[in-house]
C-alpha cells in the first residue's frame, strides 16, 4: 500500500507537503480533494480528520496524519530539510509556528478572498492587509541578513513560508517592495524545481 496525500491543489499548506514528499523521493499517492465543493466535509474524509481540513497523509499502516507543518516534519525526518543542532531545529520550529499563526491567516486570506471569493483588492478588510504586510515586512528583514531563514541551506521553514508568499501578488501584496523576499522566492523555487508563480 502507497502513502496517500489528500489535497487541495490550490492550497498552498497542500503543495508544501507534496513539495517535501517530492524533494526527499518519497513513494505517494496524490487525492485531490477540492475544498470549493465541501469534499473535505464527507464522512470518509471526517474519519481522516474530524477538522475536515486538507492536507491528511494516510500512511501505509492506515494511520492519518493533519496540519501540513506536522506532515512536513513527520516526512522529513532525518533529512537534511531539517536542522540536527538543536538550536537551528528549535529556529526552523519557530518560523513554522510564526508562519501558521502571523503569516498564513493573512496573505493566504487575502488571496483566497480576492481569486475565489472574487472580492477587489480595494475591499480587504484594511487588518489583514496591514498585518499581510507585516509579516512580508518580517521576512525582507530576516532575508536581509542570510538567503535562507535557518542556517546555510533550505529547511522546512523556507518550504513552509515560500507556498503562500510566492502567490501573494494574487491577495494584492506588492512583492516588488520587498527585494529580498523576492531573491528567496527565487532561490526556494529554484531548489524545488517549481516554475514560477504569476
Amino acid at each position: 500500500m502507497t502513502m496517500r496525500i489528500f489535497g487541495d491543489s490550490i492550497s498552498g499548506n497542500c503543495l508544501k507537503v507534496k513539495w517535501v514528499a517530492d524533494l526527499l523521493g518519497l513513494s505517494y499517492q496524490w487525492e485531490e480533494v477540492d475544498v470549493l465543493k465541501s469534499e473535505s466535509r464527507t464522512p470518509a474524509f471526517l474519519a481522516m480528520n474530524p477538522a475536515g481540513q486538507v492536507p491528511v497523509v494516510l500512511l501505509d499502516d492506515g494511520r492519518a496524519i493533519a496540519q501540513s507543518n506536522a506532515i512536513m516534519l513527520y516526512l522529513a525526518e532525518r533529512s537534511a530539510l531539517i536542522p540536527t543542532d538543536p538550536f537551528a531545529r528549535a529556529k526552523m520550529l519557530e518560523w513554522l509556528f510564526w508562519e501558521q499563526y502571523s503569516h498564513e491567516p493573512y496573505i493566504a486570506v487575502a488571496r483566497f478572498q480576492v481569486v475565489y471569493q472574487h472580492k477587489p483588492v480595494s475591499e480587504l478588510e484594511p487588518r489583514l492587509v496591514e498585518r499581510g504586510n507585516a509579516a512580508l515586512a518580517r521576512l525582507e528583514l530576516a532575508l536581509r541578513e542570510q538567503p535562507w531563514l535557518v542556517g546555510s541551506g533550505l529547511t522546512l521553514a523556507d518550504i513552509s513560508l515560500v507556498a503562500y508568499t510566492r502567490m501573494a501578488r494574487q491577495g494584492g501584496f506588492d512583492l516588488d517592495a520587498w527585494p529580498s523576499v523576492l531573491g528567496w522566492i527565487r532561490r526556494v523555487e529554484d531548489a524545488l524545481t517549481i516554475g514560477e508563480v504569476d
